[in-house]
């Protein structure tokens, strides 16, 4: 007997195994843009320039000097190391398929630091109000995708989230101004992105009409309502109607003295923090209890759901207005924590930037606020360089956050897909 007769017969390989085939396009992008890198930022960089990173603030429990780093060569090197993750997420592609998100994650972090180590040759920049400011501007994209998320979990998707942004931000600013009370203000935004949030459920849960459809038709019809408002009412009496006071901001004892990071988590408004709690609280009631196990079956198989005595269009109706009030908190930002007044069409677009956080996220609360993040930093970025007057031409600068969002859904969402039911009316039988 030899030991090929007791060894144990290993299991032929599946024919969907044998059959994948490794997908070489990240690595070859992320070997693109090392590449790049290393020849505009580091090869053809300036000469003999410094680079100087502001880490500390005033307030910091230590202070720590700005870090003076010598432009080119810094550039060179961050280069080097973009080049090698892309040649190691080659790797990992052709041994598993698929290469991890926190891989290209750390890839984006070297590229942008050598990006801006040659963006901001001779002159200098503070990390911390660059972090600071990309938290903020990601925080009306991130309430808008925790809501469409809310949504699309339970079979409905939210392309209304525009409008909801838009209305919340309007009744903030409105309820704000005649209260003489932020925080009343920042109680009103969910409750007008409501009204959004109850036509969207109407349309889509009880009279299945197109989703996409109806989001559409939602959005402008809350560009108009608010716009026709603002030039009839709010701008008549400005004063009374339109000047809601800024949120402030509340620094946490203790943390907010920790260096770099203080000022960016523990140095912010109330929605700041809110969003915080927001994140935490989806991700345990979708995953963690037995709500939000309903949630998710009544959005992937909505019959089967049916069958073991969950009301679908109950839970879809909750589910939308659930969704919209907390899209509305973000709508809150643009007025009472950023602005301190109302504009025509102040939300620019960030329900859509909003909506592709959420794919760019995999249908995750977490997820969702790491790509309304990244989006946050492309927008601070783009004001950042603008002011620096860096040799980017002003006019790509302002496309940046697009761009990124274009690349980003385009690139990183993969084989991801959304819940299954997402956009399908249901009829119960």
């Amino acid at each position: 007997m030899t030991a090929t007769d007791v060894a144990p017969a290993r299991p032929a390989p599946s024919a969907a195994v044998v059959g994948r085939t490794v997908s070489y396009k990240v690595p070859v992008a992320l070997g693109v843009l090392g590449l790049a890198a290393l020849v505009l930022f580091g090869l053809l960089g300036p000469a003999g320039e410094t680079t100087t990173f502001g880490v500390s603030g005033a307030s910091d429990l230590v202070r720590i000097d700005p870090l003076e780093l010598p432009s080119r060569a810094t550039a060179v090197v961050l280069s080097v190391v973009a080049l090698l993750l892309a040649a190691y997420s080659a790797v990992v592609a052709r041994a598993s398929r698929e290469v991890p998100v926190w891989l290209v994650t750390v890839f984006g972090v070297v590229w942008v630091l050598a990006f801006l180590t040659w963006a901001v040759a001779g002159k200098s920049t503070s990390l911390v109000s660059l972090l600071q400011g990309s938290l903020l501007l990601a925080v009306p994209l991130a309430f808008g995708a925790l809501g469409g998320l809310l949504n699309e979990r339970a079979g409905v998707v939210n392309i209304a989230i525009e409008g909801q942004l838009l209305t919340g931000a309007f009744g903030a600013a409105v309820i704000g101004s005649v209260t003489g009370n932020a925080y009343v203000g920042l109680v009103a935004a969910p409750v007008f992105a409501l009204v959004i949030g109850a036509m969207l459920a109407l349309f889509t849960v009880k009279y299945h009409v197109n989703q996409i459809i109806v989001g559409v038709v939602l959005n402008v019809f809350a560009v108009g309502l608010t716009s026709f408002l603002y030039g009839s009412v709010l701008k008549e009496d400005a004063a009374r109607l339109n000047s809601p006071p800024r949120l402030e901001v509340l620094p946490v004892p203790g943390l907010s003295q920790i260096p770099v990071l203080g000022p960016v988590l523990f140095r912010q408004t109330i929605i700041v923090y809110l969003l915080y709690v927001a994140v935490v609280v989806v991700s345990v009631a979708l995953f963690r209890t037995r709500w939000g196990l309903r949630v998710r079956a009544v959005g992937e198989y909505p019959q089967a759901a049916d069958t073991v005595g969950i009301d679908v269009e109950r839970t879809r109706w909750h589910n939308v207005l659930l969704g919209s009030a907390v899209a509305g908190l973000g709508g809150a930002f643009f007025t009472i924590g950023s602005v301190g007044a109302f504009g025509e069409e102040m939300t620019a677009g960030k329900g859509y930037i909003a909506l592709a956080a959420m794919i760019l996220g995999r249908w995750s609360p977490v997820g969702a606020l790491t790509a309304a993040l990244l989006f946050g930093f492309a927008d601070k970025l783009q004001q950042v360089l603008g002011v620096l007057q860096t040799p980017i031409p002003n006019q790509f600068m302002l496309m940046l956050p697009y761009i990124v969002t274009i690349f980003a859904v385009a690139g990183l969402v993969g084989r991801v897909r959304g819940p299954a039911a997402a956009g399908e009316p249901y009829e119960k039988g």
